[in-house]
């Protein structure tokens, strides 16, 4: 089962609740946890995971023998990105367009197209707390993290449950996390805003066919909103969690709440059996 713990904004206690879930499940379900918030993740301060392998996640550049170019621009012509121009009689290449599909390669008519790796970032691999662990890391100034996502999903392991923590918002990094997740998890607040972006988020995981439950954080500081939309829209809320001072200091200095309040893990244990029965 591969649950996906989303939002439609960012700082609304997504990794919170993905953090808190796999600890109260180590020791009772196989699990593992992949943070899939690549552009910055922070699961990893309050699982302290320990690391033991790198991998690199690469995307293949077009690099043009201008020896063997005729400028005929058909290279140009196939880009769907428009990552490659024709300028002052020389192919050039957009680095930051380019999803290095190889199309341009292929209807090159003289081969003058090689491709060249071009390192996007890595995917890291260890475990904590018994449970293996794995995150994506995108590197300072590149601009597509999807790849290392799908990077990262390979480390799936499918006799696990796996706890995805997926990127904030709609766009494509979310909706690759989504993607054949059995149950999506959308984690919202009271207010205005956070009723606006959950209903983006609600959308985007009916759009992949992927049920769907909420949990409201920071329960008391809004209105009734979301629990109405919620009602209406038969999608089922299965943990509220208070806008509490204790929750947040615990949270500021890296310790899980489950860990500073026991008692919570049987509320997190309860969550998940919950979206075992919405998965089905």
């Amino acid at each position: 089962m591969r649950i996906a713990i989303a939002s439609g904004k960012g700082g609304t206690g997504k990794t919170t609740v993905a953090v808190n879930l796999a600890l109260s499940l180590c020791g009772k379900e196989s699990i593992q946890f992949l943070d899939c918030d690549v552009e910055e993740p922070n699961a990893h301060i309050f699982l302290k995971p320990q690391f033991d392998t790198t991998r690199s996640v690469d995307k293949l550049l077009p690099q043009v023998d201008s020896d063997k170019c005729t400028r005929c621009g058909a290279c140009v012509e196939a880009c769907e990105f428009n990552a490659l121009a024709l300028m002052g009689g020389n192919v050039m290449l957009y680095d930051s367009l380019c999803h290095g599909c190889g199309r341009c390669g292929l209807v090159c008519p003289t081969g003058a197209i090689s491709e060249i790796p071009h390192q996007l970032g890595v995917v890291e691999t260890g475990t904590t707390r018994g449970f293996p662990f794995a995150r994506g890391l995108l590197n300072v100034g590149e601009t597509m993290a999807t790849p290392i996502i799908h990077a990262l999903k390979r480390e799936i392991d499918s006799s696990r449950l796996a706890i995805l923590d997926a990127p904030p918002g709609t766009g494509c990094p979310t909706i690759a996390a989504l993607h054949e997740a059995d149950v999506a998890l959308l984690v919202t607040e009271p207010t205005p805003f956070g009723l606006h972006d959950l209903k983006a988020a609600v959308e985007v995981a009916r759009t992949l066919d992927v049920p769907t439950a909420v949990v409201i954080n920071r329960a008391g500081i809004g209105n009734d909103q979301v629990e109405r939309y919620c009602d209406e829209e038969n999608i089922p809320i299965v943990l509220t969690i208070p806008f509490d001072r204790a929750i947040a200091e615990t949270y500021a200095v890296g310790t899980p709440l489950v860990d500073a309040v026991p008692s919570w893990r049987k509320r997190f244990i309860k969550l998940a059996e919950q979206l075992k029965e919405v998965a089905r």
